[in-house]
This record gives structure tokens, sequence and C-alpha cells, in this order.
């Protein structure tokens, strides 16, 4: 059983963050000896980076709120920080006991119809603001699903037809596979993982894979 931990990306102090902890910080590979911050190279998993982009997988748990506080500060501070050069998606990685996985499942069909991102918002809102935490019926999922702007009748097809659990489940096994500990963990372009998910540490190792494009 992989013994995993929700965290808060906010553990530090703010008077610490303030002071730069990751200020000066920095963690290269012999592989990677451009690239900047504090990370882990993980030498089994292959590169997905294509110049120019940064790819971000979200490892996160719908029902842990750093995840969900992560969501919604962390990673806009990003996005507005690289814009397009960033490409965000979450990976369903349940740390939280005795909970059902539909949220994951509805996540994942929602990726699957192009309303990922907006489906993920709604989920980490209804669960930890409007405090919904037990069973997402049928009947909450219609509103939650025509709040995204999604047919239900086609929603609840493709959930029936075991797609996003397999999704789910593959993501899952992903995680156990790089020895994911801790929610939110952060993968970058696939085999770059940063568990110190401060937004500057994580600033800085983004750019400097984008400026490693601008020097080849």
């Amino acid at each position: 059983m992989v013994k995993s931990v929700c965290r808060s990306w906010l553990a530090i102090g703010s008077t610490v963050f303030l002071a730069g902890l990751f200020v000066g910080v920095t963690v290269t590979h012999a592989a990677s000896p451009d690239l900047k911050g504090k990370f882990e190279i993980l030498k089994d998993e292959k590169s997905t980076h294509t110049r120019g982009k940064v790819k971000l997988a979200e490892f996160a748990d719908f029902y842990c709120p750093h995840c969900h506080r992560f969501d919604g500060e962390g990673l806009p501070i990003l996005e507005k920080e690289f814009g397009s050069k960033l490409e965000v998606t979450m990976v369903g990685f349940p740390v939280i006991r005795g909970k059902l996985p539909t949220p994951f499942d509805m996540y994942e069909q929602a990726k699957m119809m192009g309303k990922g991102n907006e489906m993920k918002k709604v989920l980490f809102r209804t669960i930890h603001q409007d405090k919904v935490t037990g069973v997402l019926d049928r009947s909450l999922r219609e509103v939650l699903i025509k709040e995204v702007g999604l047919d239900p009748k086609a929603f609840e097809e493709g959930m029936a037809s075991g797609k996003p659990a397999k999704a789910f489940e593959d993501g899952r096994k992903l995680g156990e596979r790089i020895k994911l500990q801790q929610t939110p963990t952060i993968v970058l372009d696939g085999n770059i993982k940063v568990e110190s998910i401060d937004p500057e540490n994580l600033k800085l190792i983004i750019q400097s894979i984008l400026d490693a494009d601008s020097k080849k």
C-alpha cells in the first residue's frame, strides 16, 4: 500500500517564504545540467517535453484541502507567468481513505469531452466550499454536468463505458510507479518530479526548461 499524505503547499510560514526560501537553491542533475530549482529526475520515465512548452501534471486528490488550495492559488500564478507555454492537466491520486472515486471518474469523462479543467474547478468547489462530501448521485451530477456545459445523457453514457474509470486507474498506477508519497505533487514533462511545490520553485524550474530550449 502506498503511504501517501495530503500536505499543504503553504506549510512554510509566510515570513520564511518572503525571505526567499528557494532563492539560490539549485538542484541539478547530471543529465540536465541547465535545470534549476529543487526537483528529482525520474530516471525510469521518458521525457515528454516538446520545444517551447512545458507539460505540468498535477497529481491531486479531490478530497485533499491542500490540493484544492494549490489548484486555486498556486496554479494560477504559474498560468499567469507562462501562459500558453504551460500545459496543465490533473492526474487523480487518492490519498484520503474511505472516499468514492466518482469525482475522479467525472473529471476523466469531462476531460474526454473537452471540459476537464472546468469540471475540476467545479468538483473542488463542490467538495470544499459547498461541503458536499458524500455520494455524488445522478441528480447532483446532472447539475454539475450542466454547469460545465456538457450534455448529461452523453456524459453518463461515457461514465457507464468504463473508460473514465480506466483512465483514473492508469493515473493512480502511474503515481504508484513513480513512488508518489504526497499530494499535491507536480511532474513536469513526464520525468521531473517536484515535491517542493512553492510557486517560486516551480517557476524557477519551468523557466530553466524554457531557457534551455532557447539555447538549442
